[in-house]
């Protein structure tokens, strides 16, 4: 059994398509379907089951993918071990958020520790979160909501009140505060079902007794802000997303406080550089200071 057939067996199976799988891999198709079926002879079952043009795991092939899995993960693991230890002053930092309207803030800190960290940073929903943590392809998530699983460290930071944004001339721009139940009839502009802030705002609204009505349905948050100040729709914003520059005003949630919790995960088997576990104490130490202030802005 060849690392080469491992690699190739993830991909396929991740894909279930040859086709898809071959271009990401930047392979042949042929060569592709000849590594799979030197795998299959290798272990003497076969791991796939055809339908149509794609490609299913069978029974055999789902037991053999956390296998493989595991051994790639692990030694993937190894070879940042080696890399840390090679050019401890060097790297990378993979981070995956679901909203970073902090994350500035935070990397500006850590360059000043390491200034030779290179980041590369994705937006993920939750699910995406977990599938990339599971496949050891990040280092750390910043995430709302927490993640509660076996395999996952998951560390609550901050409590984060979500706010109402409206235009400047809204009906509901001169109050301080406002029902949920109020915002019945309103259009709103959003995330997309997934991301943490969605998911929890349309749960209290079913809880206040309607489905709230989006016009417009993203993946940047940052975007939201500029919707509202053009009067597209109202938005659901947490505290920590405020544009205090932007023609919005930002009203409480009466009645009962809706919240976000922001939590730090990381998996548990992965390895952590020291890099990345100074990173962690960033992290941990802006989110302290936050939580000290009445605005949102650490001192």
């Amino acid at each position: 059994m060849e690392l080469l057939q491992l690699q190739y067996f993830l991909a396929v199976a991740r894909s279930e398509h040859v086709t898809e799988a071959a271009r990401g891999l930047h392979v042949t198709q042929s060569s592709l379907s000849k590594t799979i079926q030197r795998l299959e002879e290798d272990l003497g079952v076969s791991l796939f089951d055809r339908v149509g043009r794609k490609l299913q795991l069978n029974e055999f092939g789902r037991i053999f993918l956390r296998r493989a899995e595991r051994a790639l993960f692990e030694l993937d693991q190894g070879r940042l071990e080696l890399n840390n230890l090679s050019s401890p002053d060097h790297g990378t930092l993979e981070l995956g958020v679901t909203s970073a309207s902090v994350l500035h803030h935070i990397l500006r800190k850590f360059r000043q520790k390491r200034p030779h960290i290179q980041f590369h940073v994705q937006m993920l929903t939750t699910q995406e979160m977990v599938n990339l943590l599971e496949r050891g392809e990040v280092d750390y998530c910043l995430s709302s909501p927490p993640v509660k699983r076996d395999d996952i460290e998951c560390q609550i930071l901050y409590i984060d009140p979500i706010l109402v944004a409206v235009p400047i001339g809204h009906r509901l721009a001169g109050r301080s505060s406002v029902s949920l139940i109020e915002l019945r009839d309103e259009w709103l502009v959003g995330l997309k079902i997934g991301y943490g802030t969605r998911d929890l705002m349309d749960a209290a609204c079913k809880t206040a007794g309607f489905t709230p009505h989006y016009v417009y349905e993203g993946d940047e948050p940052a975007r939201l802000v500029n919707l509202v100040e053009a009067e597209i729709g109202i938005a659901f914003i947490p505290s920590t997303a405020r544009n205090e520059l932007a023609k919005i005003k930002y009203l409480q949630i009466e009645t009962h406080e809706v919240v976000r919790e922001i939590a730090l995960l990381w998996h548990k088997s992965r390895y952590i550089s020291p890099a990345a576990l100074e990173f962690r104490e960033v992290v941990i130490e802006y989110f302290r200071d936050m939580s000290q202030t009445d605005n949102g802005i650490p001192r």
